[in-house]
């Protein structure tokens, strides 16, 4: 697992005051866990620079539904381009594989032992509005802890579980892993926020 990066991110608003345009989101936090050193981290709106450099580092970034949310969202404020970056999306894996999109928590649900969302986006939004940052950063290190679960889980096992309509607990077919990558050495390791 060397080098991945787990994330998720929160916003400041919702699909019911930005519409469908990705540009007018705004980021409260994104919660990070790296295996490089088995430790979380949080960063604010302001503290995104930070944060570019250690996806910039990383083998590969990883997250739930984040191909159609977090990424699109995060490259308002990145001065490259994220898709540059190796990236996995659970969701897009777990819909090729069953079809549906499935939410994080029913999928924690039937495949993890007491690993749950503690909460949800809307909550996280009027914690915002209410100025509690702290609260928000949890939650959102509680979303990488579960993606993270699921992603070792399914790498371990090759499948995860979703509960059907009529409730019956059933296993799925997942492959995470990394494809074999080729770099150009001289390239390998440049700076993407640099302007060059």
């Amino acid at each position: 697992m060397s080098n991945e990066i787990v994330f998720d991110i929160e916003t400041q608003n919702t699909f019911a005051e930005v519409g469908n345009d990705f540009k007018k989101f705004k980021i409260s936090v994104v919660s990070i866990y790296s295996y490089a050193t088995d430790s979380y981290q949080s960063f604010v709106e302001n503290e995104l620079p930070k944060l570019w450099v250690i996806f910039e580092k990383a083998d590969r970034i990883i997250g739930y539904n984040s191909e159609h949310f977090d990424l699109p969202i995060l490259n308002n404020y990145y001065p490259g381009d994220l898709s540059r970056i190796s990236h996995l999306d659970l969701m897009k894996i777990i819909k090729e594989n069953v079809g549906v999109r499935l939410k994080l928590s029913d999928v924690a649900e039937a495949t993890l032992d007491n690993i749950t969302k503690s909460a949800d986006g809307l909550q996280a939004i009027r914690w915002w509005k209410e100025g509690k940052i702290g609260e928000i950063k949890k939650y959102c290190e509680q979303d990488v802890k579960v993606t993270k679960e699921l992603y070792e889980f399914g790498k371990n096992n090759k499948q995860l579980f979703y509960k059907s309509l009529t409730g019956e607990t059933l296993p799925f077919a997942v492959n995470f892993d990394a494809p074999i990558a080729r770099t150009n050495s001289a390239t390998a390791n440049l700076n993407l926020t640099l302007p060059f």
